[in-house]
């Protein structure tokens, strides 16, 4: 009997992903230093971090500053991570006449580009004559445009499989849910400001270990009903809201940013269940808010928004507002 035939497929392919960085302020570059660069944002195409390298005076000391050098950066650990790239100087005339150096056009000649470790760069040192690059229309108010397009090749083997079999996203989150909702099986009870919740005391425990200190410390007394004063019924049942079903309750306000007419960021809903976070040690909770307060840092508000973060431990929220607060020292004084 003759043996089955099998097959197997292998598919080689890129991950692409685009990165623009705009740089302001291209006549104070100038007289960096050759070989000295200004660097964007990294940012993650195929599982790696990348980087744009732009140089004012260029990269090669022989070139004696005549061309800016533009590369593309490997910016995390890899080893042999193989390519595609793209720089692109942006026209901002409107006229769409942009220089474009692909590596993406040559991938059939020369095959993708091999970077053998954090740090490897492409891109080319005689990127634009400087003095055409100066009288051109990609220079505009002292402004670079730059586009960077990243292709991470990839390489996997496909072969047939039994017909699969869809699992559904966890709904446990909604099962909770709806225990808290019916107030089924609860068996204590919070006074916040005369608006009274039901709970369940396993489910507070196995989320926050000051819920477990308070329920089973081992003491005898057995009290039913807490009165909560330092906390706002709104926020108490966003609390609780979180603990149950692990996502923030649907509030406008949770995202609301000082440009409505909220009279203080401490107002702001994340500001509140920053501090019930902190109280009951939820640290999941503690960085979704300060997820929402980060994008409500400006010039007029990081100082408050960074007294919150000290005063409730929330060091991620507090290492960007110094980011932020050290980047725009300027602005904050006028």
């Amino acid at each position: 009997m003759p043996s089955p035939t099998t097959t197997s497929l292998s598919v080689t392919q890129t991950i692409n992903g685009s990165h623009n960085f705009t740089i302001k302020g291209y006549s104070l570059a100038k007289g960096i230093g050759v070989g000295k660069h200004i660097a964007s944002d990294t940012f993650s195409v195929g599982g790696y971090q990348w980087a744009i390298y732009f140089y004012p005076d260029g990269k090669n000391p022989e070139d004696n500053s005549a061309y800016v050098s533009v590369f593309i950066a490997l910016a995390s650990d890899g080893t042999d991570v193989r390519a595609l790239f793209e720089l692109s100087l942006l026209d901002q005339s409107g006229k769409g006449k942009h220089k474009v150096h692909s590596h993406f056009d040559r991938a059939l000649e020369s095959g993708p580009y091999t970077l053998k470790y954090r740090g490897s760069m492409w891109g080319y040192k005689r990127f634009f004559r400087r003095a055409m690059l100066e009288t051109s229309d990609f220079l505009k108010n002292d402004c670079l445009k730059i586009n960077c397009t990243v292709g991470v090749v990839v390489s996997a083997t496909d072969c047939p499989r039994l017909h699969p079999i869809h699992v559904p996203e966890s709904d446990i989150g909604s099962h909770f849910g709806m225990l808290l909702e019916n107030e089924e099986g609860s068996d204590i009870t919070f006074n916040v400001s005369g608006e009274k919740f039901h709970a369940h005391k396993l489910v507070l425990a196995a989320r926050s270990p000051v819920f477990e200190d308070e329920f089973f410390d081992g003491t005898e007394e057995d009290n039913n009903e807490i009165f909560v004063a330092d906390m706002e019924p709104r926020v108490f049942k966003a609390l609780l809201h979180f603990i149950y079903r692990d996502n923030i309750i649907e509030d406008e306000e949770f995202s609301a940013t000082s440009s409505t007419c909220m009279p203080s960021i401490s107002d702001t809903l994340a500001a509140k269940l920053l501090a019930a976070a902190d109280k009951y040690d939820l640290p999941r909770l503690r960085l979704m808010c300060e997820s929402a307060l980060c994008k409500d840092i400006s010039v007029n508000s990081v100082a408050n928004i960074l007294a919150l973060a000290d005063r409730y431990r929330a060091m991620d929220l507090k290492s960007v507002c110094l980011k932020f607060a050290a980047e725009n020292l300027v602005g904050m004084f006028l």
